[in-house]
């Protein structure tokens, strides 16, 4: 098949091309060349800014494209009306943000989504993603009526991931020591391998597959502790994990997801972020490699990064060690 992926460079984009291209495609590129040019040296790259600048498209045919970074609908809807009359399928790659009600536990693709007041809007914040996902999608399958494939992950883990979201805890625990952890160790948590995902979504475009899928993971109940267990053992430097109260943490403002990266407090607006209802991704093929090889892959990828590199996600090294003196000194 030959594929067109819009970006394809960074994070889920790159591990998309080396998915494709290990299972025999034709790859093209299109992006602005920002970000590790170098990348995929045998690959077809067309230079170009899908926000006005797509004209270096025009002539060409694919039999598949996937969009791995449209935020904003009236960029999506750019390239996709462009490009429905040269390809025969389009994947927008979503996001579980598009729900509008994370209180509720298993939601599956029918689950109420996000509407923005403004739908103009084109500022993506934390309040506007979900929205701006939601509409994301309608235009791709406007362009593509029948032929469109959204996919809707979780957070997204492995090698080469910019946002150090779940990198955070596998480098920390390595490091040993007394690390700051949530002491509900018994929330949920959902993460899906960028390995996987891109792998599966492949397939899915081989088999010409539409419609919209939850694609977090993985196919059973894995918990914070569970994922902490993961990140501990290939690890020689010995750590304890410091279980640290919700109250307290509220109080000393550590946030969840951000600075203590993939945890989300099991609140009742929130009961239903770590519960998505993944079972028809799941029985068309998505698969999961077990958590601990994610935890050491990413890891090693880690470890290749310059030694002074700073972490993009997580609790600094001070400023936890200062929490873990005063959480000390109360007890």
């Amino acid at each position: 098949m030959k594929i067109l992926v819009l970006g394809g460079t960074i994070f889920l984009g790159r591990h998309l091309v080396e998915a494709a291209l290990e299972r025999g495609h034709e790859v093209t590129l299109f992006n602005r060349g920002k970000h590790n040019s170098d990348l995929f040296p045998s690959v077809v790259k067309i230079r170009g800014d899908r926000d006005g600048g797509l004209d270096s498209l025009k002539g060409r045919r694919w039999d598949a494209v996937i969009d791995t970074c449209g935020y904003v609908p009236r960029v999506v809807k750019q390239s996709a009306e462009m490009l429905s009359e040269s390809a025969a399928h389009y994947t927008f790659i979503s996001s579980i943000s598009v729900f509008a009600d994370t209180s509720k536990s298993g939601i599956d693709e029918n689950g109420e989504l996000r509407r923005l007041d403004d739908p103009t809007i084109e500022a993506v914040t934390g309040e506007t993603y979900g929205g701006l996902k939601v509409l994301c999608e309608e235009s791709a399958e406007l362009a593509f009526p029948g032929r469109a494939l959204n996919i809707r992950p979780g957070l997204i883990v492995g090698p080469h991931d910019p946002t150090d979201r779940f990198t955070y805890w596998p480098v920390r625990v390595n490091k040993g020591g007394d690390i700051l952890t949530p002491q509900d160790h018994d929330v949920p948590v959902q993460v899906i391998d960028v390995r996987d995902l891109a792998e599966w979504n492949i397939r899915m475009i081989e088999a010409k597959e539409v419609g919209v899928y939850n694609a977090t993971g993985p196919d059973y109940v894995l918990t914070f502790g569970a994922l902490m267990d993961a990140c501990d053992a290939d690890t020689k430097a010995p750590a304890n994990r410091v279980h640290v109260s919700e109250e307290w943490l509220t109080e000393k403002e550590v946030h969840a997801w951000s600075d203590l990266p993939v945890w989300i407090p099991d609140v009742p607006e929130m009961h239903g972020f770590a519960r998505i209802d993944c079972s028809k991704a799941i029985s068309d093929g998505l698969t999961f490699r077990p958590i601990r090889q994610t935890a050491l892959d990413t890891l090693n990828w880690a470890g290749t990064r310059p030694t002074e590199y700073e972490l993009a996600a997580g609790l600094k090294p001070d400023r936890e060690q200062a929490l873990l003196a005063e959480w000390a000194a109360r007890a």
